[in-house]
């Protein structure tokens, strides 16, 4: 259901919509559907979105919003990340509530992870 007012749909850049795809369905288990060569579209991830075909990428230090998503393991979502090709901006760190860190996806894209648990 939409909702008047309320954020409804987000968009990444993407160098490589192939690679991004593989990235995010290792990564996260997420799963696509495709508008063309230049789209894919995601749905029920938290939000829906998609990633839209681009030579940019966002990051914190050009000023971008930052999506943060939730682990219940971090160090294990650290590993997958790793594993599916994103690479680790900031390492783990605390804050009061928690802890996170930063990757990117192979594509440069910066999002964060973040655990309400100690360890």
């Amino acid at each position: 259901m939409h909702a008047h007012g309320k954020i409804d749909y987000i968009e990444f850049p993407s160098r490589d919509i192939e690679l991004t795809k593989t990235f995010f369905s290792a990564a996260f288990g997420w799963s696509f559907v495709d508008y063309g060569p230049e789209y894919t579209a995601f749905s029920n991830e938290g939000i829906d979105g998609g990633f839209f075909k681009s030579s940019l990428s966002v990051s914190t230090e050009k000023g971008s919003a930052l999506v943060v998503f939730y682990s219940v393991d971090l160090e294990d979502t650290q590993s997958r990340i790793e594993q599916a090709g994103g690479s680790i901006v900031k390492p783990v760190f605390t804050f009061p509530g928690g802890r996170r860190f930063h990757f990117s996806d192979p594509c440069g894209n910066e999002y964060a992870v973040w655990s309400d648990t100690a360890s």
